[in-house]
């Protein structure tokens, strides 16, 4: 595996690549892994002659007093990790690289960005697409790998590369979890033991709305409640919201009918944790 740290040099490379033929997939992240990131780097190295993993820790997406500034770093770790899933190139560009004096280009998806996360997160969407806009450009690649756990992400994403052409092919992996149900997050080292105890009570009140959902009930409400009440009755938890969203275009329903979206913005102590499930009736 090749560490690359400038633009010039990860394209200087992706062209030797594809001068063999070689066919290229592309997983984007903000490092501190965990093996969710893994079995997207081991799914994109199974599909392709090569895989470029990108680490960046992308500070446009970060609004004022979150956590970039303790956003968890490990790079001699996340390097071994990249490198034994099969990892061909490995691009970790500084501040300055991806974002140079004058940078004055944003992306924007209208609407997709409004509800759920970004509600609370102001301008977090913006950054996203735009670093993944900008990464889509760096790479080019012929598949992106995203997880599932980020669902508003993975839809505004989706989004923008359908809006403005990409050619890349769009690659959903359903988020990894730890034994007891909670979904893998760099986040999760910022728990403390008795908030990493309470946090599975995301997954398992979503469980329980699947069943209720497989039972008959339909009424978003009712699903909304009952989650926010198996999430509250755990020790230190607050919620941020829970939404049942018609999936793809993240609107508001009332009733649980063709695919919808259930998702879940949590806090345990300072952490924040989000998570989802995808239910079709």
């Amino acid at each position: 595996m090749k560490l690359v740290t400038t633009i010039k040099a990860l394209r200087k490379e992706l062209i030797r690549l594809r001068a063999c033929g070689r066919t290229v997939g592309f997983v984007p992240t903000m490092g501190y892994f965990h093996a969710g990131h893994v079995s997207l780097m081991e799914r994109s190295v199974k599909d392709h002659h090569a895989t470029v993993v990108s680490l960046f820790v992308n500070p446009i997406q970060f609004g004022p007093g979150e956590d970039l500034g303790r956003y968890p770093r490990d790079l001699v770790r996340d390097r071994k990790m990249a490198q034994a899933a099969g990892v061909e190139l490995f691009f970790v560009p500084s501040g300055a690289e991806m974002y140079p004096a004058g940078f004055l280009t944003h992306i924007s998806v209208s609407r997709l960005g409004d509800s759920l996360c970004g509600a609370s997160r102001p301008g977090h969407f913006s950054g996203v697409a735009t670093v993944v806009g900008k990464l889509l450009n760096i790479v080019q690649p012929d598949a992106m790998y995203l997880g599932q756990k980020d669902a508003q992400q993975v839809e505004i994403i989706s989004r923008m590369m359908r809006d403005l052409d990409f050619s890349t092919c769009l690659k959903v992996c359903p988020t990894v979890r730890e034994k007891d149900g909670l979904a893998m997050s760099s986040r999760n080292a910022y728990l403390s033991p008795s908030e990493r105890a309470s946090a599975p009570s995301i997954y398992r009140a979503l469980c329980h709305a699947r069943a209720m959902i497989a039972a008959g009930e339909r009424r978003a409400a009712r699903i909304n409640s009952v989650i926010k009440k198996l999430i509250s009755d755990g020790a230190g938890a607050s919620i941020e919201y829970v939404s049942c969203v018609t999936l793809h275009d993240l609107r508001f329903t009332r009733r649980i009918q063709g695919r919808v979206l259930i998702a879940v913005a949590a806090r345990f102590g300072t952490t924040r944790l989000i998570d989802n499930i995808i239910v079709t009736t």
